[in-house]
């Protein structure tokens, strides 16, 4: 969810994906849906996907909330970045409609898609998300070092 254009996080993440048995919603305003190479990609492997722009709509169906912030520096008309800036806010009112064993996933930095009042929420994952991943790059790190 967000920024799918420009986020390449979520174009690892769906690539990788596409060798488990998933199913995907691809939420983004129009001019953030995901590139044509990654969506090629989805289309040729067969698995179910979706695309839409409301999250609301979505939320109780979804097992893994993987959210992106809007890159600011990848607009060069920042009014076009100010009209969808704040398309996506996860918050208490969003969490509500979320079921219990939903997680919520970020790459951070965030700049204010996900509430500070979710940081608490046992569903907020990425925390744990970022300190696993410090953990993954410091073993590649050592083993590319011949350290481990």
């Amino acid at each position: 969810m967000g920024d799918l254009r420009y986020g390449r996080t979520v174009h690892s993440l769906t690539k990788l994906l596409l060798n488990y048995d998933v199913s995907f919603i691809f939420v983004s305003p129009d001019i953030l849906r995901l590139p044509a190479d990654v969506m090629e990609a989805v289309q040729a492997s067969g698995h179910s996907y979706r695309q839409v722009d409301d999250l609301h709509s979505v939320i109780g169906e979804t097992d893994v909330l993987y959210m992106t912030r809007v890159q600011r520096e990848r607009f060069t008309d920042l009014a076009e970045y100010d009209r969808v800036k704040d398309f996506y806010i996860a918050d208490q009112d969003l969490m509500a409609k979320a079921g219990e064993k939903m997680i919520v996933m970020h790459p951070l930095p965030r700049v204010g898609e996900i509430s500070y009042a979710l940081d608490a929420d046992p569903r907020a994952a990425y925390f744990r998300q970022m300190r696993n991943g410090m953990y993954i790059r410091m073993a590649l790190l050592a083993a590319l070092l011949g350290k481990a």
